[in-house]
């Protein structure tokens, strides 16, 4: 199998700028890069796809998911959620473990990746820290990564014990791996609905502190510099945080944050209009709170721009607000949510895409995250002018819960590839 992709504008990571080039593609991977106006050789394989006025970047990677399976399949499984993923523009994604029963065991990694087989993308299971995610008992590290775990994390629920945390954190330094923190003080939040603010005293609900998240991003990243392990803060919703993260990488210490496109698009009003589809954990916070976050965007204190894919069934998300799950749907709105950052001048091009594609797959390690001779043919094609309305009814995840329902955006994925195959 080779076919050309002809006419792409493709970005430089070095100078922000496009230029035009077509990509010859042999079975998985980039076999060569032609410049624009190069003459036709018989080396140019008589497939082509046109892709002239697009823009081509490597495919995009979320360090953030939640597949749902095994467990809860009516919500999400493993082919549904990678088809969304694709049909988002992602080659790849890293799921969490808190499934039903949560990945803490070989065999769970095994299950998943196995699964995975007739995935439209790639699947990264992210193996758990503690037995069950209670906080409790460690996992066995070794066993997880030789099954194929990429990263450990308790995602959904914090690690509370400092002494188990350090320990954790001991031996996943030893493995080369990273840990992927839920930065949560679950005895402060517990309880919580929405962001502990004006909004929770309108509506009569228990709310959830800053510092719940902000008193644990500084002690995780305390274990990080105790033990030099890299740990990587998720879903950053908070200025407490995100200054906390600029002073620790000033200083040196290994970590790294994401945040999701909902902290920097949305404030703690959005649930005055979508109810329990605006819930999430952490919840939306403050206007100062969203700034921050779109500061910290913009000068690398957070470099990735993850999902947080939380799909539930329209049922659970129908309940009273403090009933209803958190997490919203996040794959299929994440691109074009993060281009709004550039039109903002919040990031350049460049940087955005970066924040997607190349920076995790250094934080993973991953073979793919760069468009270079050799390299896997994992890529998007995306058309930056692609005006639609978001339908959640329209989405290929089983899930239906997104706050964005109803806006306009611009800049969609058209043609996802992994491994030279094309899967949207």
């Amino acid at each position: 199998m080779a076919f050309i992709l002809q006419g792409g504008n493709v970005i430089d990571f070095a100078t922000g700028n496009t230029k035009r080039l077509d990509i010859v593609v042999e079975k998985d991977r980039i076999a060569e890069i032609i410049p624009e106006n190069e003459p036709a050789g018989d080396r140019r394989p008589p497939d082509v796809v046109d892709i002239s006025g697009m823009l081509l970047v490597p495919g995009l990677i979320d360090m953030h998911t939640h597949l749902r399976e095994p467990g809860q399949e009516y919500k999400e499984t493993i082919e549904s959620g990678s088809a969304a993923a694709a049909a988002g523009g992602f080659t790849a994604v890293a799921c969490m473990p808190n499934t039903i029963p949560c990945n803490d065991t070989p065999e769970l990694v095994e299950y998943i990746l196995e699964k995975a087989k007739n995935a439209k993308t790639r699947v990264f299971p992210v193996g758990a820290i503690s037995k069950s995610l209670a906080g409790k008992e460690l996992v066995d590290f070794t066993a997880l990564k030789n099954a194929g775990a990429i990263a450990f994390s308790d995602d959904g629920r914090a690690v509370m014990d400092s002494s188990l945390m350090s320990s954790a954190l001991k031996e996943i330094k030893k493995l080369g791996s990273v840990a992927i923190c839920h930065s949560e003080d679950i005895l402060l939040s517990s309880g919580g609905v929405i962001n502990d603010g004006s909004i929770a005293v309108k509506l009569g609900l228990k709310g959830i502190p800053s510092a719940a998240e902000s008193i644990m991003v500084y002690r995780d990243i305390a274990l990080a510099d105790y033990t030099g392990c890299h740990v990587h803060i998720a879903h950053v919703s908070t200025s407490e945080s995100v200054l906390i993260i600029k002073r620790a990488k000033e200083q040196g210490i290994r970590v790294t944050a994401e945040t999701a496109p909902h902290y920097w698009s949305l404030d703690e009003e959005a649930v005055l209009t979508y109810g329990a589809n605006a819930k999430m954990n952490p919840p939306l916070r403050t206007k100062a709170d969203v700034q921050a976050v779109r500061n910290g965007l913009a000068d690398g204190t957070i470099d990735i721009i993850a999902t947080d894919h939380a799909p539930h069934s329209i049922e659970e998300k129908n309940r009273k607000l403090q009933e209803a799950p958190f997490g919203i749907t996040g794959l299929e709105t994440a691109l074009p949510l993060a281009l709004s950052l550039v039109r903002d001048n919040v990031l350049s091009l460049g940087k955005m895409i970066s924040k997607m594609t190349t920076l995790p797959s250094g934080i993973f390690g991953l073979d793919s995250g760069a468009i270079k001779t050799g390299a896997l043919a994992d890529l998007t094609v995306i058309d930056l002018n692609y005006e639609f309305i978001i339908r959640p009814e329209e989405f290929i995840s089983k899930s239906r819960n997104s706050p964005f329902a109803g806006s306009k955006l611009k800049g969609k994925a058209i043609m996802t590839f992994v491994g030279g195959n094309r899967v949207w």
